[in-house]
């Protein structure tokens, strides 16, 4: 039986240039209600970041939102927060990501900007060193993530990637994939057509 009960989705607060990117974060919200998961996400009621939690309560899933204080009026609007069946506010950056890690039990990357990568790396970086085995996910969508991918098998041929066993995100390129992926690692399984990023360094 899988013991994941909530994913976490980082993703851009604007919707970026591609409509497809919006879709795919509503259909990644559906998808997690549909399996009867929670969403964990950074609040926001606009871009991806809207589309996923709308995605999510459509589809009457589960949803918390963990936003700071500052970032209130910015990213969200009161009635989109209180659509939300729970709402965390933080006093800073750091209190809402070591709070949204604690409610999550998978990371999922959507495209976003460098507080996507921020946040995504940063938990790669706590798997590195063993603070946690939790999936992690990279939605590939139309190959947003192919330079991080590269990054990645450059850092591993200049030999800094250690613990590179602690470090396997999986590289989907179907939104549709990422949910079924989940929870065919946590349950010891390696999900057909996906890759893990350090088996290709």
């Amino acid at each position: 039986m899988s013991d994941i009960h909530s994913i976490c989705v980082y993703c851009g607060s604007s919707p970026g240039k591609s409509p497809l990117h919006v879709e795919a974060g509503r259909r990644l919200g559906n998808a997690i209600a549909d399996a009867g998961l929670r969403l964990v996400y950074g609040g926001g009621a606009r871009g991806i970041m809207g589309a996923v939690a709308t995605g999510a309560m459509e589809a009457g899933g589960k949803v918390t939102g963990i936003i700071p204080e500052f970032l209130m009026n910015k990213e969200a609007t009161e009635d989109a927060l209180a659509q939300l069946d729970e709402l965390v506010t933080t006093e800073d950056m750091h209190q809402r990501k070591h709070i949204m890690f604690e409610k999550s039990d998978a990371f999922v990357a959507l495209p976003g900007g460098i507080g996507t990568l921020e946040e995504i790396v940063e938990i790669m970086t706590w798997a590195q060193l063993g603070r946690h085995s939790k999936p992690i996910v990279f939605a590939n969508l139309d190959g947003f993530w192919d330079p991080m991918v590269s990054l990645l098998d450059h850092m591993k041929a200049q030999g800094f990637i250690h613990s590179a066993a602690n470090v396997r995100p999986l590289v989907l390129d179907d939104v549709d994939d990422v949910v079924p992926a989940i929870l065919n690692t946590r349950q010891g399984k390696h999900p057909e057509g996906s890759q893990a990023v350090i088996e290709r360094m």
